[in-house]
């Protein structure tokens, strides 16, 4: 096993996933995601491109199992080389006037808290020469993305903050912005839309870390 450690938060399916595939190879995975069954599919997908991978079936909103999580990577591996964020809650489309509470709660607790408790707890992991990967999609402002927009805007600006601040002691912080892809999430949003224009999230998963030299 190699000791260079790849943290993927939100790795069940869709980019984390396909990033935790392409990283396999290089990296020991350690894969959180809220579905076990997910998981599971994809540590054999893992497997069989001879990868291993540690999975932590958990929700990234509680704070205690994030928490017991991360001294455990420390415990078992003493560092992280490189976090990949990708968890997001996308709440249905709405109006602002009438939007959910219930998702508006879940956008904030997922896409803003979760993200500005888990940064404390995974930057000493990565301490000055890890990596850390953010990914923006800009639909703040847009009609009918109020609680998806509004809260992936906040926690891109929570990235950048953190980017800005570790310039010089790192570690990287790096916000990229994938091209549009196949994914549940997108099909939620745009229920009908023709996905064969739209890039697969293995592909695009390889693009990015090509990109970054990873």
């Amino acid at each position: 096993m190699t000791d260079q450690i790849a943290l993927i938060t939100g790795a069940s399916r869709g980019l984390g996933a396909a990033l935790a595939e392409a990283l396999c190879t290089k990296y020991h995975i350690v894969a959180v995601g809220r579905t076990t069954g997910a998981l599971e599919e994809l540590d054999d997908r893992i497997q069989a491109k001879g990868g291993s991978a540690t999975l932590a079936p958990m929700d990234i909103t509680n704070p205690d199992a994030m928490a017991q999580l991360c001294r455990s990577i420390y415990d078992r591996w003493g560092s992280v080389a490189l976090w990949a964020h990708t968890a997001v809650h996308a709440a249905p489309l709405a109006p602002a006037q009438f939007l959910d509470a219930k998702d508006w709660e879940k956008s904030v607790a997922c896409n803003v808290t979760a993200t500005g408790q888990l940064i404390p707890f995974i930057a000493p992991l990565l301490g000055e020469d890890g990596t850390a990967l953010f990914f923006d999609d800009a639909r703040g402002g847009s009609k009918f993305f109020s609680a998806y927009g509004a809260s992936k805007a906040a926690q891109i600006a929570l990235a950048k903050s953190w980017q800005a601040e570790s310039v010089k002691t790192g570690p990287r912080v790096e916000i990229l912005t994938p091209a549009p892809l196949a994914t549940a999430t997108r099909a939620r949003f745009f229920p009908g839309e023709d996905r064969a224009p739209l890039a697969k999230p293995i592909d695009e998963a390889a693009r990015l870390l090509a990109q970054l030299g990873l």
